[in-house]
């Protein structure tokens, strides 16, 4: 078991209980003082420690091991990476011994910051007190993010609920999209029906609750289609399971809800297209080949990356991956990670990470190893996608082509398990690329790609010389 410190927790844990530390201490079966060092994180939790915790006080074990505390500090370094924290020389140490002692705070800055950079970018429209006000809200594709990490990008009720789709309706593979037509027909009198792009400008789906009539434009692929008809039968026959696994997260506003009954209602529609053990099955078979995924279920490269990164089932697990979906401007519209990476929330990312030079190349896949300044190591592939349903000419003239770029990545010890690792020789270090979360964050001096000063550095101008980016550093703070 790796080293792991849980001071801040205990500390928690036995206030909410109203112990004193000897009365802890001796339910545990450990001295005061041991305790007090283990609150104080200058011991790492050992197992047996943890057993007991779980025994005595009927905690999970994975509530107390579990990343949330590095993911805490990551974003906290993030957000005080912005000029407006640059007089006050916060330290990365600094942040590590607020999370790791006082977690809860560390939430609260972070809810205070989000409510600031929400409501300075609300400050920028037209001046309105309505725009200020809505800005004080969090962003509602923020909630619903957080909410998808919190649950590890796996909802198990779901699963089921697409198993029994499966199970009671009769699908097969070959035949799914007429299947769930037909089930939309018998279970729910929905008829289905493709309509020209020109009937419904703007619209891919429509659902009219009156006519109990689903359309679909016929822009959209077979593929899209298909899971259009899934995602109606989701609200048409599961609402409340959508409901309750919305209102377990932290939403505050009805538009976080709505879309995360939307987002939750992708994740069955997913579900039933690649189901788990099948795909998982075929995922391992063809060692994560998307081409050989994509084909055998009928899906999106887009859909086959997303479904991969839900295979978290205990005891049947895939590899635990990370994605991310970004525009050629930057904007990241999609983030999940299990792989252990930390993914910007506010600004830009790293514009060494391969994603962004899948732009260069549409269409081709790209792989890249790649190591955090903290010294993980991951293997990456992107790829370029086009907008489902997007029209390459409006009124008779050609318009820009609509692409996003999605990368799908793990750790590196579990490259060899993937087929576009096959040919790099993944232990010699000339084919590591050296990136980071954004460049306010990372402490790396030595990038020709670096946009902003570093927070971890105190910047040294010196118009006499010239390093690989304007932001020459000093020593590390």
């Amino acid at each position: 078991m790796r080293s792991m410190h849980i001071g801040g927790k205990l500390r928690r844990l036995r206030q909410e209980r109203r112990l004193t530390q000897a009365q802890m201490a001796s339910e545990l079966e450990v001295s005061p003082s041991y305790l007090n060092l283990l609150e104080s994180n200058r011991r790492p939790v050992t197992a047996r420690v943890l057993l007991r915790l779980a025994d005595k006080f009927k905690v999970e074990i994975g509530s107390l091991v579990a990343d949330d505390d590095e993911r805490l500090a990551s974003e906290l370094m993030e957000a005080l990476s912005d000029p407006v924290f640059e007089e006050h020389d916060v330290k990365a140490s600094d942040v590590r011994d607020l999370v790791t002692t006082l977690p809860a705070v560390g939430r609260a800055l972070m809810a205070l910051y989000r409510s600031h950079h929400n409501s300075s970018a609300g400050a920028i429209g037209d001046g309105s007190d309505g725009a200020s006000e809505q800005g004080l809200v969090s962003l509602p594709s923020e909630e619903v993010t957080e909410l998808i990490q919190q649950k590890l990008n796996h909802f198990p009720d779901l699963e089921k609920a697409a198993d029994a789709l499966w199970r009671d309706c009769d699908l097969a593979l070959h035949t799914l999209h007429h299947d769930l037509i037909r089930v939309l027909l018998q279970k729910f009198a929905v008829q289905v029906e493709i309509v020209p792009a020109g009937r419904m400008p703007g619209l891919l789906r429509n659902y009219n609750p009156l006519t109990r009539r689903l359309e679909l434009s016929e822009m959209l692929p077979l593929s899209s289609r298909t899971f259009q008809i899934a995602h109606q039968i989701a609200f048409l026959g599961h609402r409340p399971l959508l409901e309750r696994i919305s209102a377990a997260g932290r939403l505050t506003s009805a538009q976080s809800d709505a879309l995360a009954r939307t987002a939750l209602a992708n994740y069955f529609a997913a579900a039933v297209m690649m189901p788990y053990d099948r795909f998982l099955e075929a995922a391992r078979q063809s060692r994560y080949d998307l081409d050989v995924l994509q084909a055998r279920f009928g899906v999106s490269f887009e859909q086959v990356c997303h479904r991969l990164t839900t295979l978290r089932r205990p005891g049947n697990e895939g590899i635990p991956f990370h994605l991310v979906r970004v525009d050629i401007a930057g904007n990241i519209s999609k983030r999940f990670s299990a792989s252990g990476i930390r993914i910007a929330r506010f600004g830009a990312a790293c514009p060494r990470w391969n994603v962004y030079d899948a732009f260069a190349t549409p269409g081709m896949m790209r792989a890249q190893v790649s190591r955090m300044p903290d010294g993980q190591t991951f293997f990456c592939i992107a790829r370029t996608v086009g907008v489902p349903g997007h029209r390459a000419m409006r009124g008779g003239l050609p318009q820009r082509t609509e692409r996003r770029a999605i990368a799908l990545g793990c750790a590196v010890r579990f490259a060899r398990d993937i087929v576009y690792a096959d040919g790099l020789h993944l232990d010699e270090e000339q084919i590591v690329t050296p990136i980071g979360v954004s460049c306010r964050t990372c402490p790396r001096s030595d990038c020709a790609d670096r946009a902003t000063p570093s927070l971890a550095h105190r910047l040294d101008i010196d118009e006499n010389r010239r390093g690989y980016s304007p932001f020459m550093s000093a020593q590390a703070d």
